[in-house]
């Protein structure tokens, strides 16, 4: 009886502080509310508010007035939503974030997750563009749409469901479609990033092109459709994506008709797609040629299969890419190097017998395969280090080992993995004439990047 009624007056206490704690951040919210000015019921939408009301965030746009450009994370209700990130990064760097603009053009399965996390990370300002509406078939990868949204513009769709997430947040949301006439109003204002999530290659290419000549930040994804193997998704400069139809489209026409070879960031798989767009067939039942069925010319009619978890990674990927950028954390990117274990053993023992010849014994090479293919991939993403440029991804790389070798930096420490520059055949004889001192006086630059790149393996080690 007695741990019965302990029992009961446990459970009762604990009723107690959820109902205490419970009328205290209802208060809270309320009080918050009150500060903006606004009432917590005016932030909800139904479906025609959402469209009446889609130039406009009341609450927001009221502290601009009363405060000019406040800080967001002064709010409690926002420091708490946010604290997590908060914990992550550090408060000045997530004020970064809150005081950032970002624009994403594209809110289909990879925009629409893109966009919602870049909300619920704390993003102050959001600019929302799509000309198109959600569909039935939409529901299977778009991050908030509800059937009750089919047939909204999904901009609007998307703003309408930010407004009950982070409703502090600018949200502008534009039905139109992204081309020359559109991109004055779309790209200005500074943003500090743009994301391209735009699924047509015209489109795509002329938004990449405006970006580079008004010398945006933008990062673009590219095929997300007939994919499955989340593993396989990459992050790396477009003239290093390979097995996407999409990317390789754009290169092409980017290169051509802009000049632009390279120098932005994709979101990529390295999967092969499992499936091929499906026929196209018109009302007759017969297969027709979709080009005279395109209510926009150069978008694609024909369906591509999409597994709806596969875009919905790509954006969060481009989230967290952006996010991370905006805050200021520095990430490694993982580069793209299509080298075989066979390509890392050939290195190793060229290591080895360059020891030997040179040094009469490789007693001192303090690396074995794995460490290897860290120096080569991480540290030097399979080119020389004197070698800045792009040239030689896909095909090309897997050729390139044939001319390059692992040598000292300083000679007079052993072979390890923070001692170790990877060179072509031709650069190594030069390299191992000169001192460090030398090339500290003659080459400060290429002294620097190396420096820099072999302080990085010391702290990856633990040297």
């Amino acid at each position: 009886m007695e741990e019965r009624m302990k029992l009961v007056a446990l459970i009762g206490a604990g009723a107690f502080i959820g109902s205490l704690s419970t009328y205290t951040l209802l208060k809270l919210l309320n009080r918050s509310a009150e500060e903006r000015g606004c009432n917590l019921q005016t932030i909800k939408f139904d479906d025609k508010q959402s469209i009446l009301e889609a130039d406009q965030n009341r609450c927001f746009m009221h502290r601009m007035e009363k405060e000019g450009a406040p800080d967001l994370l002064q709010d409690e209700i926002v420091s708490e939503q946010l604290t997590r990130n908060i914990q992550f990064f550090g408060l000045d760097s997530q004020r970064k974030v809150t005081e950032s603009f970002v624009v994403v053009i594209g809110l289909g399965g990879v925009g629409s997750h893109a966009a919602s996390m870049l909300l619920r990370s704390g993003v102050g300002r959001l600019l929302l563009v799509d000309f198109d509406q959600v569909s039935l078939s939409s529901l299977n990868r778009h991050a908030v749409a509800t059937r009750e949204d089919v047939g909204m513009p999904k901009a609007l769709c998307l703003k309408k469901h930010f407004s009950n997430i982070f409703p502090e947040c600018q949200v502008d949301a534009q039905v139109v479609l992204y081309d020359a006439s559109s991109e004055e109003e779309i790209l200005s204002g500074n943003p500090d990033f743009v994301l391209d999530c735009i699924d047509n290659i015209d489109t795509k290419v002329a938004l990449l092109a405006a970006c580079v000549r008004r010398g945006l930040k933008v990062l673009s994804a590219t095929g997300a459709g007939a994919r499955a193997d989340p593993t396989r998704i990459r992050v790396a400069d477009l003239r290093e994506s390979t097995n996407d139809p999409l990317s390789r489209s754009v290169r092409q026409r980017l290169k051509r008709d802009h000049g632009i070879e390279g120098g932005i960031p994709v979101v990529f798989s390295l999967e092969k797609p499992k499936v091929k767009l499906l026929p196209f067939k018109g009302l007759t039942g017969e297969e027709e040629n979709p080009s005279e069925y395109q209510v926009v010319p150069g978008f694609r009619v024909r369906i591509i299969p999409v597994l709806g978890s596969v875009p919905a990674i790509f954006g969060q990927i481009m989230a967290s890419y952006v996010i991370t950028k905006l805050a200021g954390l520095q990430i490694e990117n993982e580069p793209i190097v299509n080298f075989d274990v066979e390509h890392y053993q050939v290195l190793h023992q060229r290591l080895i017998e360059h020891e030997e010849l040179v040094y009469g014994t490789a007693s001192e090479v303090q690396v074995d395969v794995e460490e290897v293919r860290y120096v080569v991939k991480e540290l030097w993403h399979g080119r020389s280090a004197k070698d800045g440029s792009f040239k030689g991804v896909g095909r090309a790389m897997w050729r390139s080992v044939n001319e390059l070798m692992l040598v000292r930096w300083d000679q007079t420490k052993p072979a390890s993995v923070s001692n170790l520059i990877l060179l072509k055949f031709d650069e190594v004889d030069e390299h191992e004439s000169m001192t460090l001192d030398d090339i500290k006086e003659n080459e400060p630059e290429f002294y620097q990047r190396v420096s820099t790149v072999l302080k990085r393996a010391s702290l990856d080690f633990n040297l």
